[in-house]
Formats: structure tokens, sequence, C-alpha cells
């Protein structure tokens, strides 16, 4: 089971509207870059996920696999419960199933601030691009990192 759960939130997207079906609002420019010093700023802190689950709206997939192209990883799994609604209980369902110290689930909010409050009791500003880890077994609130704070941990940026 993973001990430490990992919540990506999507990086910048194309405006609501700007596509038929909001499943498929890509990342804009400035989204790809975000995702790029997400990764990269990951790597830097020797972060290594057992595992990486998306949700399928493209956005959050593009979010994923450019993280996990920054950091040298595998590529992430497709989770479609991860599309709407994913719940605090559905996070702990998956860490059981992952072998390995940390899990990285890339979604979207509310669900992601939610789930943190619901691990942790701990109410966080879920920024497009940001990252928030809860220890599981402690319950506590490990690590947020805002898109600045990843932008000055990773090299180049």
């Amino acid at each position: 089971m993973a001990t430490e759960l990992w919540l990506l939130r999507h990086a910048e997207a194309v405006p609501h509207g700007a596509r038929e079906r909001d499943d498929d609002r890509e990342l804009t420019e400035r989204g790809e870059a975000q995702s790029r010093v997400a990764g990269a700023a990951l790597r830097t802190l020797g972060i290594e996920f057992a595992a990486v689950y998306t949700s399928p709206k493209l956005r959050a997939e593009q979010t994923a696999l450019l993280v996990c192209e920054a950091m040298g990883a595998a590529a992430p799994i497709v989770h479609e419960p991860l599309r709407e609604g994913f719940s605090a209980a559905e996070a702990l369902a998956l860490a059981r199933g992952v072998d390995g110290e940390r899990l990285l689930v890339v979604g979207h909010n509310p669900d992601m601030a939610q789930i943190v409050y619901d691990l942790s009791g701990a109410r966080v500003g879920f920024k497009k691009s940001g990252i928030a880890a809860v220890a599981l077994r402690e319950q506590q609130l490990l690590a947020l990192l805002r898109p600045h704070e990843l932008r000055a941990l990773a090299p180049g940026s």
C-alpha cells in the first residue's frame, strides 16, 4: 500500500466553451510549461512514484504525460473514476492497490482539494498545476507546492 498520496491539479487549459466537449479541452502553451516545471521540480526533490494515475480528460492526461516525461517516469495510467467526483475513499482504495511508497494522482478541482481536506483536515487552495501530498497513516499534509514554488525548484525555470 502507498503511504503517501500526491495530488496534482491539471495545468492551465483552454477556457470553458473553447471545445464542444469539456473532456476535450487541451493544455495551453503555458499549461504545457507548467506541467514540465512540475515534473522537473519533483525530479529535483528526488520524488519517485510507484504509480501515476490520471483523469481521462485531455487536460489532465496531457499534464500527467508531461510531468512523467520531465521526471523520467513511466507513462501514467488513465483511471476513469478521476474524471469527476473522485473521493477520498476512492483515493485510499487506489493507494491500497499500489506496491510502493508514493502514488501520484492527476485530476481536477474541487475533487483534489476535498480529498486533501477529507484525509488530513487541511484546507488548501489548489492552483492549476499545484501539488499536495498527504501522509496516509498519519493523516497529515506533507507538502503543498504552488506553481511559483515549483518554478523555484525546477532547474532553469
